[in-house]
This record gives C-alpha cells, structure tokens and sequence, in this order.
C-alpha cells in the first residue's frame, strides 16, 4: 500500500474546478455537471474525492499542467508548493531569484505589496484547498451517510477519510496563519454562497487549528500504517508541535513545553533518520525511507505540473550544469540560487565536512541578482534515483521526486529549541543526542558533535539541515530577525548591502482584489 498511494494520485484527473478569485472564495460549488449525489453515491466514489483533495497539493487545474486553477495567475507559478516555497524562501537569505517576471523582483527585496500576484497565488491556492475539503466534510457527515446507505466499515472508512480532510484542511489554515494571520474563514457548517466570509483574527485561527488536530487525533491511522502520502497520527502530531514552537509569535504565548510533547510523539512513533541526506532528496525517496512523515507526491508523466520539486531542480540549474544529470535532460531554467549567507554556514559549503551543503559554482557573493552564476547553485534536488536511475520524464523536464513536507529531523530540532527555550517535559541531554544524530549522518562520523546548545544555535542548525525546505521565514521570524536591523543580507530592503524592514513585513498583507470582493476583510498593519 505504500506506493500506491502516488500511483493513484498520479493518474487521477480533477472533476472539480474552481476559479479562487471569484467573490466568496471561500464558499466556491464545482462549476461541472456531475452532481454530489453521483459522485458520493458508493464508498469507491469517497476515496475516490479523498484522493482529489491530496491531488490538489501537486497539480494546478483539473486539466493539465498549462492550465490554472487560480484566475489571474499564470500555471506555471500557480503550484501551491511553489508558491508556498517562494513565500518562505526567496525573501529570506537562503534564495534569491534572477527571473524579472512581475512580483519576484520585490519578494528578493523583501519589498512587496498587496498586489504582489505570487502571494495573492498562495493565499487563493490555501483558500482554494479550504473550499474543496469543506465540500468534502459537507457530502460525509453521518447523516448524508446513511442517506446513501454507507453503513458499517464502510462508513467507518469514511470517517477515516473525514479526518484526513480536516488535517488538510488545517494544515492550509495553518499556512494563512503563519503568512497572512488574519484570513477570511469558513467550515463545511456555513451556508454556500449566502454571505461573505467573516474575516479571523490571528489568536483565534491558532486555536481553531489547535482544537482541529486535537479533535481528529483519534480518527487518523496509526503513525505509518496509512497509504503513503496519506495524514496520518504522525503527521498531525508533526503539524501540531510547529504549531506550538511559533506559538509566541501567533498569539503572544508561548507554548514550548506543548512542542516538546508533540515532537516527542513523533519522534517515538518509529519513524527514523535515512542513513544518507542526500538521499532524501532523490526521486526514489519514497522507497525504504523512514524518516518522511507526510509527502507531496510527484509524478514526472502522469501529473505533471511546473511547480512542486520540477521547479526546485529545474529552477537551481541552468544549461551549462549538465540538466541530464539532475534527472531533466531538458530541462535547466537558471533562475534560483542562494545568497552568501546559507553556505557560510557550513564549514566546507561543498560538502567534504558536512555533507549537507550541495552547492554548484565558485561565487558565493550575490552582486547583481540578474546573474544567475552570481550566488551558489543549491543543487540538493535530483530527479535521479540513489541508484544514478532518471525516471521516466514528460518532455525530459518534470520531476518524479517527492517532497516532505514533515521528516524526522525536523521535530529532533523543535524538540530542543523549546528545550533550549524553557518548555518542560525534555532534557538538554536528550536534545544534544538528537542533533548529534543529525550532525553524524552529516559528517559521517562524530566530528561535528556539540558538546553545547543554545537558542541561537538551532537557528543555524535549522538551516544547515532544512534549507530551501520552506521553513527560512518562519524561523527568522521566530527568531526576531526577518524584520529590523539586527540581521541583514544582501539585497534585504532592496538594498545590496541589506537595509531594515518594518516590523508589519512579518505579515503579508491581504490581497487587495479580496479587500474589494469581501467587505468584512480589513488590511493588515501597514499596508
């Protein structure tokens, strides 16, 4: 059952179709003519839309990869992966782009407004994602069960299945709250279509996500014995104890000994580290890998989109660099790259000490952002397999590789930050002996043991071990240096030698075409 899953998700085709600019986006009806009695009339036909609901992590319409769900924005940028990624990497100083289209210059200067059509993608795209599982709960309730004559283990199945669209459903609430803190908000209990969404304010949406994945704990499988790909008790777990390590910043208070108790579920739920990093990043990192708790699955020929990891390679490599041997022949758009921050991390920033830092090129100094071979290449994505195998691949451009969007050494790191924070329930020992674990993997011996932590510490630690991973601009926020003057970098403000940022750039603004469409929405501080 494990790679089944994908399979499934690679050759099923969308019979929804929403547009997210429309007014009331949050309260979208499929606009096709298969009614929800046809469709939810058997138990086959709820897996089937349980499917649909994962498919739309990894594709962007229901009809191939030119086309987009999100109205007004261009398919190749319309990939929730890609757009999430561009949110928390490209204005941090782990990335930087080349690419002149309208809106990336401003999110490399961390400048951007609330026309910026990147981030009024992701929030369309999260709010997209809230409606269809909305709909999902709405056709599954008891009621609509037995009205079918779902009885038994079938019924039993679906609830399984309900709980999976709650976690997703949450886990795009908790992407809103984490970038746009004060979205509209809407659950299968509201009426379609009869008034605007009412607009949630930071706190409460924490708490909303909160009770959610506390609520359907019980009803998720156990942790890895669900279809790969799907939520599972280890997922919400996962999910939960981020939550809580950037509680500070998404309500006023902290919650560190509640990151301690979900990362310690995690972490003892049998889950462990690959022997190899790079290998989490090749395309058969769906095979004997332990350490992935919850994936966006990709597939390079039966669902192609130009976001999600084809972008990740794609994006980080140009013709000069040999695309065949990224597993893209045809591929090498030469846009991102990182800025000389990240591989001044490392000791060697080409990977002979810690074997984390994959990079390509000679010039770590990003002069002029235009230039793609200014700034290391990060070329730890591959749509090649450990065994040196490229996947079959549409037009030799798209990519097999699946990404994590939780993995075990994730939660080793918020376990001892909300350690090294004050949270209860953990050692300092304890947390010493999981980064240790991550520094061996790394170094391949135990060279790079610390004897010592501190707060400041995991900042570092995090990005060596999760760069371009979309976690940059969580963290930095966390750690109070996203905005001001107490860190810079190259290009921060606009500015190539990094200039401050005013504090209300810790939240996007909400998009002014959703300012417009919904009366009750009232734009974030400062913009």
């Amino acid at each position: 059952m494990k790679n089944s899953f994908k399979i499934i998700l690679a050759t099923t085709g969308l019979l929804l179709s929403l547009n997210s600019c429309k007014k009331d986006a949050l309260n979208l009806k499929p606009t096709n003519d298969v009614t929800a009695d046809v469709v939810y009339a058997t138990p086959a036909g709820y897996k089937q839309e349980l499917v649909k609901l994962y498919a739309t992590y990894a594709l962007t319409s229901p009809t191939g990869s030119d086309n987009s769900d999100i109205g007004g924005l261009n398919a190749g940028f319309a990939d929730f992966f890609r757009l999430f990624w561009t949110s928390q990497e490209l204005v941090t100083d782990e990335a930087i782009c080349a690419w002149g289209d309208t809106g990336i210059p401003e999110l490399d200067y961390a400048t951007w407004n609330s026309d910026n059509q990147f981030l009024r993608g992701l929030y369309s795209k999260s709010i997209l994602q809230i409606t269809i599982c909305n709909e999902f709960l709405r056709e599954s309730t008891p009621e609509k069960l037995a009205s079918r004559n779902i009885t038994g283990s079938d019924a039993s199945a679906i609830q399984r299945y309900r709980a999976e669209a709650r976690f997703l459903r949450a886990f795009q609430y908790w992407v809103l709250l984490d970038g746009f803190g004060n979205p509209p908000f809407v659950t299968e209990e509201d009426a379609i279509g009869k008034t605007n969404p009412k607009q949630i304010q930071r706190a409460a949406l924490f708490a909303y996500v909160e009770s959610e994945l506390k609520a359907i704990e019980g009803d998720l499988a156990d942790p890895r014995t669900n279809d790969y790909g799907r939520a599972d008790k280890g997922a919400d777990w996962a999910l939960l104890a981020r939550l809580y390590l950037n509680a500070q910043v998404y309500t006023g208070t902290a919650k560190y000994t509640e990151a301690i108790t979900y990362s310690t579920k995690v972490i003892n739920s049998g889950y462990s580290l690959k022997a190899n990093y790079r290998d989490l990043f090749l395309a058969d990192n769906n095979v004997n890998n332990t350490e992935n708790i919850l994936t966006i699955n990709y597939d390079g020929v039966r669902g192609t989109n130009f976001g999600g990891t084809t972008f990740l390679v794609n994006a980080a490599i140009n013709a000069d660099m040999s695309p065949a041997s990224y597993g893209v022949p045809s591929g090498g758009w030469g846009g991102n790259r990182t800025r000389q921050n990240l591989p001044a991390l490392f000791p060697d920033p080409n990977g002979t000490a810690d074997k984390r830092g994959i990079f390509f090129g000679t010039k770590s100094n990003v002069d002029d952002i235009g230039v793609f071979t200014d700034g290391l290449r990060v070329t730890k994505f591959k749509n090649v397999t450990s065994g040196g195998v490229t996947p079959a691949s549409l037009n030799g451009t798209f990519s097999s590789l699946d990404f994590a969007l939780f993995r075990l050494a994730e939660q080793y790191l918020i376990y001892g930050e909300a350690v090294m924070r004050g949270g209860s329930g953990g050692s300092t020992a304890q947390a010493l002996t999981y980064v240790n674990n991550l520094r061996r993997r790394a170094y391949g011996n135990n060279s790079g043991d610390v004897s010592t932590l501190s707060v400041d510490f995991f900042l570092d630690e995090r990005a060596r071990e999760l760069y371009w991973e979309a976690h940059r601009r969580t963290d930095l926020i966390r750690y109070g240096k996203f905005t001001g003057s107490t860190y810079l970098w190259p290009f921060k403000g606009g500015v190539k030698a990094g200039a401050s940022l005013p504090a209300y750039r810790n939240l996007y603004p909400i998009p002014t075409a959703d300012l417009i469409a919904n009366p009750n929405l009232v734009q974030n501080t400062g913009y």
